[in-house]
């Protein structure tokens, strides 16, 4: 009798027999990629040793490349074949990047890309989707050398702030590399498994994550094994590469500089993060750097650099203080503070941070190297490996997603916040007697009007049976799986046509959107909620002269002239009121009709009861 050898389900058939999965850090500035080795995660090195690659491609004639540091290498030489912070372009429009006079190398559009911003290089045309699968590719050979063996698959970190089109964009660039995406996880919660399974912490524990690019802070809830969410903020445009900036411009602006060309650009960043550096550990350095035919050395303080740059910082603890508040926590009800990304070695940022929380952060693990080896834990576990004891991610979706409804209001259906994998639905109806079909469009945001919201998909559920308004009852449901990726299905449910749509959205959000709905959210709650009223108001409104004209039409004969000029005259006056921006004076206006027509509506039903009782005999009732 031939056996069958029997595993648990996710398991691998050989118990013996390892899957290699890995976990990468796509950041960027640097990149890293981690795995679970002998019971202990720890990022791979490259022949040289080092377990950091630069996140930098460049583009050489006769399809040839340079990544990592031979790219880095030659920046200065040749910055509009360089592509660096490629992260922050992912998921962007031409008219959504910031600085991009200060970017060594040129943006362009392309529709092919659903208007995601491209570059251009001696080889063509490279959309950040294509840059980044470069950098991926990289870290899967790095890998697959290691271990002599290729890879079952990879957890791939994002900030947390990435929205759709950014988290849709990083799984393609690793698709293209060649990567089996076994999931997309937030780069604070890969921290917290590094941390919490290090330490077996329990409780409520902040992680800010200040990187190249983007900065996130995350409240996170430990319990045996179980790494819940509760709230996250951040902004995914701003990281290190700000302070880079801001520290060029304050030497440039010291010493008159004239920046010519994307050479001397390049070479003043470069020479800025040298600078940046140095004054970790410094509290003054010399800032040299070549430009053009004139050498410039500026002596440049701490305190100087701490003040060009306060502003960032400020920005980083208000996203912190608004995390809080959606988490009802103070700072002094945390457990620890855990500091991710480079950005945190600034001496600056550690003292703010321990000044807001009023503790000392923990930097017991590598800054840079936390999110990769966070991340290979959870590939491990993934792959059915095992050993890594029982680990539960409960994630958060940054914003909230819904539909538009009549009068271009935005009606939220999965509220930010709420714990990934999850599925909700709510019901629609038809808004005119004999609809057949039904539009929807899919948006992302705070704000209750759709034009300050992000659109994300178009779809439409046709073959609905005519029937009069309102009578038809259509669900909705929104899915977002555990990448934070979105997919949305409508069903009529008495005829049970369907329609759905996976949500790969155009990309082109801008660099501040995300961070600014949640902002806006708050500060403009009163006129949103006067705004809202205002268009249901007129909603109603029409409702009600749509309503009395199809009864007119139907059944006018039962009024006099007198009672239908009355009527009439109703009528317009909530056409007239309808105008109005004030929602009050249109509800009154609609009451005023209701009343109106009730004497009306009297008649209508008792003429509907008679021809119903016609012909009948009492008996038979």
């Amino acid at each position: 009798m031939a056996l069958l050898q029997i595993s648990e389900p996710g398991q691998a058939p050989d118990p013996h027999q390892r899957r290699i999965a890995v976990g990468i850090d796509l950041g960027t500035t640097h990149s890293l990629v981690a795995a679970v080795r002998n019971g202990v995660a720890e990022c791979l090195p490259d022949e040289q040793g080092r377990v950091l690659l630069p996140s930098a491609v460049r583009y050489l004639e006769g399809a040839r490349r340079q990544i990592g540091y031979d790219a880095l290498a030659e920046r200065a030489n040749d910055p509009a074949n360089t592509i660096t912070s490629v992260k922050r372009l992912m998921g962007r429009g031409l008219a959504d990047v910031t600085r991009r006079d200060a970017l060594p190398y040129a943006l362009v559009e392309s529709e092919g890309q659903g208007g995601m911003v491209q570059v251009q290089t001696r080889e063509g045309v490279k959309s950040p989707v294509e840059v980044s699968a470069e950098i991926l590719s990289t870290l899967r050979y790095r890998a697959e050398d290691t271990f002599d063996q290729d890879l079952h698959g990879a957890v791939i970190t994002v900030p947390a702030y990435f929205d759709e089109g950014q988290r849709q964009a990083t799984k393609d660039a690793a698709q293209l590399a060649g990567l089996n995406v076994l999931r997309l996880i937030s780069e604070p919660t890969a921290a917290a498994i590094a941390y919490g399974l290090d330490n077996a912490a329990e409780g409520v524990y902040a992680v800010y994550d200040l990187g190249g690019g983007t900065f996130d802070v995350s409240i996170l809830r430990l319990t045996q094994g179980v790494f819940e969410v509760i709230a996250t903020g951040g902004d995914s445009a701003l990281g290190g590469d700000d302070y880079d900036h801001a520290l060029a411009d304050l030497v440039a602006s010291r010493a008159g500089l004239q920046l010519g060309n994307d050479t001397d650009k390049a070479a003043l960043l470069i020479a800025a993060r040298a600078a940046k550096e140095a004054l970790t550990g410094d509290e003054v350095t010399t800032l040299q750097v070549q430009i053009g035919a004139e050498s410039v050395s500026q002596d440049v303080t701490r305190d100087e650099f701490e003040q060009a740059t306060r502003s960032l910082t400020d920005r980083t603890l208000a996203a912190a203080r608004k995390a809080l508040r959606d988490a009802k926590l103070k700072p002094d009800e945390l457990q620890g503070v855990v500091l991710v990304g480079g950005a945190t070695r600034m001496p600056q940022v550690r003292r703010a941070v321990a000044k807001f929380f009023g503790r000392e952060p923990f930097v017991d693990l590598n800054p840079d190297e936390v999110v990769a080896l966070g991340a290979a834990v959870q590939a491990d576990q993934l792959a059915g490996n095992g050993g890594t004891g029982d680990l539960l991610l409960l994630d958060v979706i940054p914003l909230s997603l819904g539909l538009e409804t009549m009068g271009g209001l935005a009606e939220r259906i999965v509220p930010r916040n709420t714990t990934i994998p999850t599925a909700m639905a709510q019901d629609f109806t038809t808004y005119q007697d004999g609809q057949t079909a039904l539009a929807l469009h899919v948006v992302q945001g705070e704000r209750d009007l759709v034009a300050d919201c992000r659109s994300l998909a178009r779809f439409t559920l046709r073959g609905i049976p005519p029937m009069a308004a309102g009578a038809a009852r259509i669900r909705v449901t929104f899915t977002v799986d555990a990448d934070g990726l979105l997919s949305v299905s409508a069903k009529e449910q008495t005829s049970g046509v369907e329609a759905s749509v996976a949500v790969k959205p155009s990309y082109g959000l801008s660099d501040d959107q995300i961070a600014r709905m949640l902002q806006d959210s708050f500060s403009t709650a009163s006129q949103d909620v006067a705004a809202r009223a205002l268009i249901e108001a007129r909603v109603d409104a029409d409702r009600m002269l749509l309503a009395t004209q199809s009864a007119l039409d139907a059944d006018g004969a039962l009024l006099d002239a007198q009672e239908r000029q009355q009527i009439d005259a109703l009528m317009q006056a909530l056409r007239e009121a309808r105008t109005s921006t004030d929602a009050a004076v249109i509800e009154a206006a609609v009451k005023v009709l209701a009343d109106g027509t009730e004497p009306f509506a009297a008649r209508r039903m008792n003429q509907g009861i008679a021809r119903a009782l016609s012909g009948r005999a009492i008996e038979s009732l």
